[in-house]
């Protein structure tokens, strides 16, 4: 039976997970995270999972430590798998089993590096996808097993897309993973120089700049929509999230950074002359919508980051 030790976290990691269990792999040790209490836990978890199937779990802060390297080369695994693991795994890792895969979930070499289904849609992007490659100490570098791509739609949020990436995720390993433990892994090497690389996101990178064009606010707006922070704007002196667009923009003579009603909608005016229709937004905690806006403060107000 073909062992092996899994890096894992989040729904691609449960699901790339349950593949395994159901190919037969026999899955020594999993090693994930503690959830973060400041951070909003909107996703599967994969401890939970191994605690099911009386898979030994461990959640240390450094999987790099003398200690963690030792227990991984206890268990003598074939295999080594990263699957949306946060942290990056070192060499001594990479070389305790025969064989050492990550997911990754856009189309590699492009998106490189740190949440990239976000930068995907805040860039614009239609399609994206799930990368299973070989492991190199360089993020995301090393030649690949097999890819599937998934669509973005112009109005899917950044949460939409990784719900059809987590699922080709399984798909990619589901087809593969007998080749794998077969000894028998493609490898089709990366251009790095064809792709990208991006790196992680603050809450205050969902700032909205009202001045650049529609599509490009409508991009950051679904980008970083709930589950994520949402983009950021002020309304009256208060604090404001626009949760959601709509990729229909409208030509208005409206300011950029107006936000307005007309027709019974709620519109915020960007610096293209065009206007994105707002289908949710929320005031200081409270989500307002074109009446409840209209009442409190009027046709239009010039809104500020």
């Amino acid at each position: 039976m073909t062992a092996a030790v899994v890096f894992a976290y989040h729904n691609v990691g449960r699901r790339c997970l349950a593949v395994l269990l159901a190919h037969g792999i026999d899955v020594k040790l999993v090693v994930t995270h503690r959830d973060n209490p400041a951070e909003t836990i909107w996703f599967e978890s994969v401890a939970a999972l191994a605690d099911t199937q009386g898979i030994p779990t461990i959640t240390p802060d450094d999987p790099n430590a003398a200690e963690v390297l030792a227990r991984v080369r206890t268990c003598a695994p074939d295999l080594l798998f990263s699957f949306y693991y946060r942290h990056m795994l070192g060499a001594d890792l990479l070389s305790s089993a025969k064989t050492a895969l990550n997911m990754h979930g856009s189309l590699l070499p492009k998106y490189r590096g740190r949440v990239p289904v976000n930068w995907a849609v805040i860039r614009g992007e239609r399609e994206t996808g799930a990368s299973l490659h070989h492991m190199a100490i360089k993020p995301d570098a090393g030649d690949l097993v097999d890819q599937m791509a998934v669509p973005i739609l112009p109005d899917d949020t950044a949460g939409e897309v990784f719900a059809k990436v987590t699922v080709a995720a399984e798909l990619v390993l589901d087809r593969q993973i007998d080749a794998i433990a077969d000894g028998k892994a493609p490898r089709r090497p990366l251009d790095l120089a064809a792709g990208s690389y991006f790196g992680g996101r603050k809450p205050e990178d969902g700032i909205i700049d009202w001045s650049r064009p529609a599509a490009e606010v409508h991009n950051l707006v679904r980008g970083v929509a709930p589950p994520y922070p949402g983009a950021l704007t002020r309304v009256g002196g208060d604090s404001a999230r626009v949760l959601r667009t709509t990729h229909r923009a409208v030509t208005t003579r409206e300011p950029a950074g107006t936000l307005f009603v007309d027709g019974g909608r709620l519109f915020g005016a960007c610096g293209d002359g065009k206007a994105l229709p707002i289908l949710d937004l929320e005031v200081a905690g409270a989500r307002v919508d074109a009446s409840a806006f209209s009442q409190r403060h009027g046709p239009r107000l010039r809104a500020a980051a």
